[in-house]
């Protein structure tokens, strides 16, 4: 299903630096990444108040599904996307699945790659060589309509789909919500971090998520560091929302004034339903 409001809708900011190993994305804070999506907290400066029910609890991992799906395609069936697949003209050549994957950025190679290993021989596995050569570029040579063709075909195959759903988990899930527990968030702060990790990518630069994390940190103290965690969640969207400014088509922030703000507003911080938000001026729900 093609995405809606192409023209409004934030493109994500994910760098070859998405690509790196993920210990270089934590560089400051109580925590060390000792191996992929395994975080383990330093000791806190202050009492840690985790959530009793995080967002890798299944409901609550889906409700983070549907708020991304909201800003992202115009629709919380984020199911419905394991088959898109388009070029939204960001210089990342093709933008794919449920969470953006990019034949630019490497993210959709090392996807099909992980694809291949589940199952040899799919339908995608012959455009390897092509991913390889466009990685880092805008380029579809080796790949166009015939590619596209194909994705929609794989999307239809569970395998695929696990695929998909792993390498999120791997690249952007886990990493996320793993600092966000170690930071002391509970699951409101988790999301944050999650939406942030999957249009600013992970890494330490300034416009990604370790840079917009250290620049919060600046202005406020963790809860696992002692602050308060409205006071810091408050500096991580501000954070945030200066980053999602320096490219135009970032202006829109909405999907953190009337979505997260509202959340962070009514204190809300174990993203319980109901839930009420717009994006883009059009609203949503989830009521359980």
């Amino acid at each position: 299903m093609p995405r809606t409001r192409e023209t409004e809708r934030p493109m994500r900011l994910k760098h070859p630096a998405a690509r790196i190993a993920l210990a270089a994305l934590l560089v400051a804070g109580p925590a060390t990444v000792a191996a992929a999506g395994t975080v383990h907290a330093a000791p806190a400066a202050g009492t840690v108040r985790l959530a009793a029910v995080g967002l890798d609890d299944p409901h609550k991992k889906d409700i983070a599904m549907q708020l991304v799906s909201s800003a992202e395609n115009s629709s919380l069936d984020w199911k419905s996307q394991y088959k898109y697949i388009e070029d939204i003209k960001d210089g990342r050549g093709y933008t794919a699945g449920i969470i953006g994957f990019c034949s630019g950025t490497g993210d959709m190679l090392e996807l099909v790659e992980h694809y291949t290993d589940l199952k040899p021989g799919n339908v995608l596995a012959k455009y390897l060589p092509a991913l390889r050569k466009v990685n880092g570029t805008e380029s579809h040579a080796g790949l166009g309509s015939a590619f596209e063709k194909d994705w929609a075909t794989a999307a239809k195959d569970t395998v695929f789909q696990k695929a998909q759903n792993d390498e999120r988990d791997r690249v952007y899930f886990n990493p996320s919500v793993g600092q966000a527990k170690a930071d002391g968030l509970r699951a409101l702060g988790q999301f944050a971090y999650y939406d942030a990790i999957v249009m600013h990518g992970p890494g330490d630069g300034t416009d990604s998520f370790g840079g917009i994390r250290k620049a919060a940190m600046k202005k406020a103290k963790t809860p696992a560091q002692g602050g308060d965690e409205a006071t810091y969640l408050k500096a991580f969207l501000e954070a945030r929302k200066v980053v999602m400014k320096k490219e135009e088509a970032h202006a829109d922030t909405s999907r953190v004034d009337t979505e997260q703000t509202v959340f962070l507003n009514a204190k809300n911080f174990d993203l319980n339903p109901p839930l009420k938000w717009k994006v883009y001026g059009d609203s949503y729900s989830i009521n359980s």
